[in-house]
């Protein structure tokens, strides 16, 4: 495949960022809505609460939690038939795996997921109404194949936008450096669907840029969570299971723009999906310019304060319905 710098406008289509087309330049981030549907209308594990109030079949496309080859409880759990007396013991998992911090989110899931099969068969089809970005994740060459090759079985192509490689998680304890070469030049060229390849600030991200240009990756996704931790002061105890986990929202914006205008400034011409706090017109605008051709929205938008903060999620959904319709009016980016 081979990818053309910079975002186009398609009348017809949408929006083009090389061969991956979208319906706008506004998707969602991997994991905050799950799969894209859930099967408890009242309690939708997987998807913030406010998506009951967005159109998700609006966004540019809806990018999915990482799956992998075979169902994970990751250090969370799968489980999604929770009883209303069960619900303390819930919120106790979540505790361990999410927390609220400084201008943002803790997160340590461990890529807990329902496995590719139970995906494509349960999920997938019932969500045919949106463009789906299909996230991917492995612990080797060979899982990734496998991922590929069950994508390609079950989705025709161009039904989708993209698979998006997620080969740079930092909560499954794993050093992704050692596979990616190998994953990128073995199961990008199988793929019968556009590649993203979602980039870490704690790994080198300009040299992986550089072999995903090589290998024939369509876009770059930056930037992943931040690896990053914190402590209990009473006790010292790590707040999260795994004790590090992925620092997102408000916090990492800043970090998300400098990587973006490195990757710009170093000659990188793959499209750029930019992530990272985003949750304003203004903060898209801000991604456009420092060289980003899409945005995605993450934890900034689709979780809310603590406490009483889901409470306001009509109010939520409307701000993020606004932003749908300015992103549908906003031209590309210049290059």
């Amino acid at each position: 495949m081979v990818a053309i710098t910079g975002a186009t406008a398609d009348r017809e289509h949408g929006v083009r960022l090389g061969d991956i087309l979208l319906r706008n330049r506004l998707v969602t981030s991997s994991s905050l809505l799950g799969y894209g549907v859930a099967n408890v209308p009242v309690f939708r594990w997987g998807m913030s609460p406010i998506s009951n109030f967005v159109p998700l079949s609006r966004f540019g496309a809806v990018t999915t939690r990482t799956l992998t080859v075979e169902p994970r409880d990751g250090h969370f759990t799968v489980r999604d038939d929770w009883k209303l007396t069960e619900l303390p013991g819930l919120l106790r998992r979540y505790l361990r795996v999410l927390r609220h911090t400084d201008g943002g989110w803790l997160n340590a899931f461990g890529w807990c997921n329902v496995g590719i099969d139970a995906y494509l068969r349960d999920y997938y089809p019932r969500t045919r109404d949106q463009r789906t970005i299909i996230s991917l994740g492995g612990f080797s060459t060979e899982e990734f194949v496998t991922l590929v090759d069950k994508v390609n079985a079950a989705v025709p192509a161009g039904e989708i936008a993209a698979v998006e490689f997620n080969v740079s998680c930092h909560n499954v304890n794993f050093d992704f450096n050692q596979i990616i070469e190998s994953v990128l030049a073995e199961a990008v060229p199988r793929s019968n669907h556009p590649v993203i390849l979602k980039l870490s600030p704690d790994y080198d991200y300009l040299a992986h840029a550089r072999l995903a240009a090589r290998h024939g990756v369509s876009a770059l996704t930056a930037i992943n969570t931040v690896k990053a931790l914190r402590l209990d002061p009473e006790t010292g105890e790590p707040w999260l299971k795994n004790r590090f986990g992925g620092l997102s929202g408000r916090a990492i914006k800043p970090i998300a723009l400098r990587v973006i205008a490195e990757l710009r400034d170093a000659g990188v011409t793959l499209p750029i999906i930019g992530t990272g706090g985003i949750r304003t017109f203004d903060d898209c605008r801000e991604f456009f310019w420092a060289g980003a051709d899409a945005v995605s929205l993450g934890s900034a938008s689709w979780f809310a304060h603590p406490h009483l903060g889901y409470a306001l999620a009509p109010l939520a959904g409307l701000r993020i319905r606004r932003l749908l319709h300015k992103i549908d009016r906003y031209p590309p980016p210049p290059r």
